[in-house]
């Protein structure tokens, strides 16, 4: 829980869609596919008026979430800054033996040319019809390289040292069948059938190349739930991303992405992705009064604002103490170890999604956090972070880090180029 694209308005509060028009991208599915659902829907309603002829011109404009499009191309990968999304899936995949670098190659194109396509509403070649009715609704569908990906291939002198294996921490309680991977997927969309149809789409074009190791599914407030753009909350209760780093704060694409002059030179513009399934013991964090929860985390529930007053933006204040001389925000609360004034500057981009995966035999909820956090360098951002937590979080006797994953994630590719390329054929 610890937390500039040039494709896309990063201005936006993290709530709100990415909005461009029902004519953004070249799309919509509903224009390519047919109109037969929604007119069947516009003569339900108007009791037969429009009879079985509507044209095109009479179906009804996508609604907004529905007509909001992310750009494929761009600088950066999109799904990075783009604000939170409704609905996620994020996959592993392990290329399959005998799969060489020419077959990934070949398999990072087919997935580059899905993707393309259908963040921009369009179809694909045997397009399943799953999302026949929307439009793209900010799909965004991000690619990674794990650890293991360039020995399989042969590129082992291209391996980022910022992939080298995440240090052990004592929250750990890591499963190896659903962690890391060769190949990454990370999926949004504010409409989940809009998601699911990516991430079928994209396993079918696997192939032969790649097989599945593991698979999760995630979710987030919907656009438009709140009275007001605001920051969400996470299963706790609690608001979650108070302190991220803004797109508009002067260091923030030093923080966030590799340079242009990094090491190695395919990392341009890219970033690296720790992910890490952290299950929330809710049973015994609900238990807390809200006072006592307040204290872990050393924000108020009802608003996020610190304990030592103000709004969830007024900085905390670290050294201010009590009529009795003792400090305000306590010494092992959540947000007073993680914040970045406290941790030397370090600092990421949590961009993360709920989850709840049924209940064990004794009815505890297997739910929690999708954590997904961006950074320039893992070893600068969350591993510094991640091992303050770990000496004396207050959160951390409520939650546990089941699986564990780190990915490097290439820079956006151009127009008629794949991601991944200037790896794969540098």
């Amino acid at each position: 829980m610890t937390g500039a694209n040039d494709s896309q308005d990063t201005s936006r509060p993290e709530d709100s869609p990415a909005l461009s028009g029902p004519d953004a991208g070249g799309f919509s599915r509903r224009r390519l596919l047919g109109t037969a659902g929604a007119a069947g829907l516009a003569v339900g309603a108007a009791g037969g008026v429009l009879g079985g002829s509507a044209t095109r011109e009479e179906t009804p404009a996508l609604a907004t979430v529905g007509s909001s499009a992310v750009a494929f191309h761009g600088r950066h990968q999109p799904g990075i800054t783009t604000p939170l999304q409704a609905a996620g899936h994020l996959a592993a995949f392990d290329l399959a033996p005998g799969a060489d670098r020419k077959a990934a190659a070949a398999l990072l194109r087919r997935w580059s040319r899905t993707a393309q396509a259908l963040m921009a509403g369009r179809p694909t070649a045997d397009d399943t019809g799953v999302a026949l009715d929307a439009g793209p609704s900010s799909l965004t569908v991000t690619f990674g390289f794990g650890r293991t990906f360039f020995g399989r291939t042969g590129l082992e002198k291209q391996r980022p040292l910022a992939l080298d294996p995440l240090p052990d921490f004592s929250s750990d309680a890591l499963d190896p069948k659903r962690s890391n991977g060769d190949l990454w997927v990370q999926i949004g969309s504010n409409d989940a059938l809009v998601a699911f149809h990516a991430l079928r789409a994209l396993q079918k074009d696997t192939g032969d190349t790649a097989r599945l190791r593991w698979q999760m599914n995630g979710f987030n407030r919907a656009p438009g739930a709140t009275s007001h753009p605001m920051t969400a909350r996470n299963l706790m209760g609690q608001v979650d991303g108070t302190k991220n780093p803004k797109p508009t704060e002067k260091n923030f694409a030093q923080r966030i992405f590799v340079p242009s002059g990094g090491e190695p030179s395919w990392m341009a513009h890219g970033s690296y992705a720790v992910v890490r399934r952290i299950r929330m013991l809710l049973d015994d964090w609900e238990k807390l009064p809200v006072g006592k929860q307040e204290q872990v985390i050393g924000r108020r529930k009802s608003d996020g604002a610190p304990l030592t007053g103000g709004t969830e933006t007024t900085p905390m204040d670290l050294e201010k103490r009590d009529a009795s001389g003792g400090i305000v925000i306590p010494a092992d609360a959540h947000a007073r170890i993680s914040a970045p004034e406290a941790n030397g500057g370090a600092a990421m981009l949590r961009r993360p999604f709920s989850f709840h995966d049924g209940f064990d035999g004794d009815g505890t909820p297997d739910a929690g956090l999708l954590f997904i956090a961006w950074q320039a360098d893992p070893y600068r951002g969350f591993v510094p972070v991640q091992r303050k937590l770990d000496r004396g979080d207050a959160l951390s006797r409520f939650i546990r880090h089941e699986a564990s994953g780190l990915f490097a994630v290439p820079g956006g590719c151009a127009p008629g180029e794949y991601v991944g390329q200037r790896l794969l054929e540098g």
